[in-house]
């Protein structure tokens, strides 16, 4: 039997930035990142940061250009160069390690800030990896996750119906889309339940693109972009829009 494997986009990294980081809804899920790490952007001391799949690195830089000490790891080597690319063009620094998260942590020390950005769904064992990834924050210090809802994949092939109705019955359709679709995504309130467990308080919850992948693509092309975007803001942080964005961002610190 095949074992399963964590993602590695190499293959896929060209297709992954045009799709993903190239396109308006790319721009606000930074945006919303951004704005729920902005306490430490304007930390006055700095901050050790590990970024653990960073993927192309860009919330990470902001970071960096504040004056924080960054270490980045990524399974895909492409992604990673990508990464030192970036710095590289901005003029910081950071260390960079080619490896997967769970398996550089044994080797890392302890963080003021980790960020687990859209790694999670990808992961062979996502809440036992997640597990390794958030102990390597400081008692006190903080865990910036992402990742990808499985609430909004279950409402979004509900809505198409047909043959996805029995798969959705079956559990049967996890692993089913195309190739950037993730394998593993995961339920909010149970994530959430998991980070509590381990002593983490969550002080910071959103939903990134709450009603924008629920539209199709007539709507999208005869509506009003900065008015979905305004309703997106308006509702991104409210108690069940929050858990049915495509992605949820959790910031969570934790105890003493």
């Amino acid at each position: 039997m095949k074992l399963k494997q964590d993602k590695n986009f190499d293959q896929l990294i060209e297709r992954f930035e045009k799709k993903v980081y190239a396109t308006a809804k790319g721009d606000w899920r930074l945006k919303l990142l951004r704005e729920d790490l902005d306490a430490f952007y304007r930390s006055p001391t700095p901050l050790t940061v590990w970024d653990a799949g960073c993927g192309f690195a860009q919330i990470s830089l902001g970071l960096a250009e504040k004056g924080h000490r960054l270490t980045l790891c990524d399974l895909s080597e492409k992604m990673l160069a990508r990464a030192r690319q970036l710095f590289q063009k901005h003029g910081q620094h950071a260390e960079f390690h080619h490896q997967a998260a769970q398996d550089l942590a044994t080797r890392l020390p302890q963080f003021d800030l980790v960020l687990c950005h859209a790694v999670l769904e990808w992961l062979a064992e996502p809440i036992p990896t997640l597990q390794i990834i958030a102990d390597r924050v400081k008692p006190g210090g903080t865990l910036s996750l992402l990742f990808y809802n499985r609430n909004a994949m279950v409402y979004t092939n509900a809505l198409k119906g047909g043959w996805r109705w029995q798969h959705l019955l079956s559990d049967s359709y996890l692993g089913k889309g195309d190739k950037l679709t993730p394998p593993n995504p995961q339920y909010p309130h149970e994530v959430v339940e998991h980070l509590k467990r381990w002593d983490f308080e969550i002080t910071a919850h959103t939903g990134i693109r709450v009603f924008h992948d629920y539209l199709d693509k007539e709507t999208l092309e005869h509506s009003d972009q900065s008015e979905l975007f305004a309703l997106e803001y308006r509702h991104c942080r409210m108690p069940t829009y929050r858990d049915m964005g495509r992605y949820v961002h959790l910031v969570a610190r934790r105890a003493q």
